[in-house]
């Protein structure tokens, strides 16, 4: 048996361009980014030289950035756990068979294949409260006297966007926790049921421990996707004055777009993607998506 670095060497070429392709795009814009954070920039981009620490003081002196995170807390837990609860029972639906059910399983890849950012819009005039046909409908059924700015107050405009997120996010999860259904024998199943197991048992302990691989990639993309979600977030609540109603990835937005602060977003990025990594481990530490199921 070779030993380990002598194996190592022996898979280097092999490993080689995976290695080289890893760092072209995610070790090279991750430092780089954490480099443009510790410059002082101008408001057109210009290096004037080292910052030091000074930007990551700049973005701890705002005084919303306690209330931020929190929103963002609340924004990515909420949409990732009702987005995983409709897709999973959606998945368990659509792998019985029934009639039309491959023009369903089409149907649902509508808003998956649509632009976020015209679905978020349309989603945004229907609720419009002069115009839209939401709000209109509400007051002829006699709900509202008159219509409501769900997109034009904090709450009800950061509860809207988390709708079209779980809206636009069910595509893609329920896919893959249809395929991991799909790739669980039968006759797992079967024998929850000659020993007598009702429904609801079978899929707490036989079903849902082979779905954990599958139901721990949607989780970690979801979080991904749901953390960076600007244009939900910037169609429904842009328009809405302070941060009352931001993300981390939206105040960085702003800093860029109205207050030119590029070298301040550049350390939001930064706290931004270690948030990222720090939730992503944890739930990977608590939840061992890899550990094996007993038999």
């Amino acid at each position: 048996m070779p030993s380990g670095r002598a194996g190592a060497l022996r898979a280097l070429p092999w490993l080689g361009p995976s290695l080289v392709l890893i760092a072209a795009i995610v070790a090279f814009p991750v430092g780089y980014m954490v480099w443009t954070s510790t410059r002082d920039l101008s408001a057109y981009g210009q290096d004037r030289g080292s910052a030091g620490l000074a930007n990551y003081r700049n973005l701890f002196d705002i005084a919303e950035l306690g209330s931020v995170l929190l929103h963002t807390v609340i924004w990515v837990f909420c949409v990732v756990v009702v987005t995983l609860l409709l897709s999973a029972a959606l998945a368990q639906f659509l792998n019985k068979d029934f009639p039309g059910r491959t023009a369903v399983r089409m149907a649902i890849l509508v808003p998956w294949a649509a632009s976020v950012v015209m679905t978020t819009t349309i989603f945004y005039y229907m609720l419009d409260p002069d115009v839209g046909i939401a709000n209109r409908f509400l007051v002829d059924i006699g709900l509202l006297d008159r219509g409501y700015g769900f997109t034009k107050q904090p709450v009800p405009a950061f509860l809207v966007a988390m709708g079209v997120a779980v809206f636009v996010s069910i595509p893609f999860t329920t896919y893959t926790i249809l395929a991991g259904l799909q790739g669980i024998p039968a006759e797992i199943g079967e024998a929850g049921r000659v020993d007598g197991a009702s429904p609801w048992q079978r899929y707490r302990y036989l079903t849902l421990p082979q779905l954990r691989p599958a139901i721990a990639v949607a989780t970690i993309i979801n979080i991904i996707n749901v953390f960076n979600s600007l244009p939900i977030l910037q169609v429904i609540t842009g328009s809405i004055a302070g941060f009352s109603a931001d993300t981390t990835t939206t105040l960085t937005f702003k800093l860029i777009r109205q207050n030119q602060q590029i070298d301040t977003a550049a350390a939001m990025s930064v706290l931004n993607f270690g948030l990222i990594v720090v939730i992503i481990a944890i739930y990977v530490k608590v939840i061992k998506p890899t550990r094996q199921v007993d038999g």
